[in-house]
């Protein structure tokens, strides 16, 4: 059994998500429903919100689209134009941006107020990708797999070989690595051919965001917010599990997913690594 089938036989409530892009696993899908607020004000930017698939409007431009694969031409375009853009994942909303453009990092820093002293993980479209961009070869062959795409962050090394730039949370030598159970935002990050940069939409310190209303107030920094619903996983995000010591794991944030996270870790023969306090 793999990992989004445990997760959605423990979380039965997925079967009310109002999202068209979840993969389907154990989730119906519903009609994608429009914003009906005739006005609003984003941060020194006015625009009108009309009831149709045109979403908001930014200078005379779209801003909030359906995150339906419809509508994914646009955000890979603002991805290799090194713009940020607004996404669900399967956790929560997440600013996005390509991980090898130096400025569009700083972009998501700026937005978010946070300090360049905090990583930022990666999402990747598939499994198969993450050897590009870390270090793998010390992991039980199926591993991967059993783990994703799903609610998880695993921070690997980065290892020689990795084509990140540099500049990308510099002096450290790791990465957390996403592969969210979402088709939408596996659909950019292929397209981009690159990685995205990948952190919560919501300012730094302020709490998580489940529907794009939550951080209605930096909308106006995205190319593009992408409409995915309310998600139904709650505020606790994604389970970081520490994989850089071989042979054993970490876990960094219970999360989501934690019990299933560490069933599969044992399964695969991981111990778990203590800390010093423990």
């Amino acid at each position: 059994m793999n990992f989004p089938t445990r997760i959605t036989e423990r979380l039965p409530f997925l079967e009310v998500l109002s999202s068209p892009i979840f993969s389907g696993r154990g989730v119906s899908k519903q009609d994608y429903v429009h914003l009906k607020q005739p006005f609003r004000r984003f941060t020194g930017v006015r625009a009108n919100t009309v009831p149709t698939v045109d979403g908001n409007l930014k200078n005379g431009r779209r801003v909030v689209l359906p995150a339906t694969k419809e509508y994914a031409d646009e955000a890979i375009q603002s991805i290799n134009a090194g713009k940020v853009i607004a996404v669900p994942t399967d956790t929560l909303y997440g600013f996005a941006c390509d991980a090898c453009s130096r400025e569009a990092v700083n972009r998501i820093y700026q937005i978010k107020g946070r300090k360049l002293t905090s990583p930022l993980a990666i999402c990747v479209g598939d499994v198969s990708d993450i050897k590009r961009f870390a270090f793998t070869n010390d992991l039980p062959e199926t591993l991967l797999d059993a783990l994703l795409p799903g609610p998880v962050t695993l921070v690997l090394r980065r290892g020689d070989s990795s084509i990140l730039e540099k500049s990308l949370n510099p002096g450290i030598d790791s990465i957390g690595v996403r592969v969210p159970d979402n088709d939408f935002i596996r659909i950019i990050a292929r397209g981009s051919g690159s990685a995205l940069a990948l952190t919560s939409a919501n300012l730094t310190g302020h709490r998580s965001s489940v529907c794009i209303k939550d951080f209605e107030g930096l909308w106006g920094h995205c190319a593009y917010v992408y409409d995915g619903g309310e998600l139904p996983m709650g505020r606790a995000g994604s389970t970081i599990v520490d994989l850089t010591n071989s042979g054993k794991y970490k876990i960094i944030r219970p999360g989501s997913a934690r019990e299933e996270t560490i069933e599969i870790l044992q399964d695969h023969f991981l111990i778990e690594e203590k800390t010093d306090n423990s």
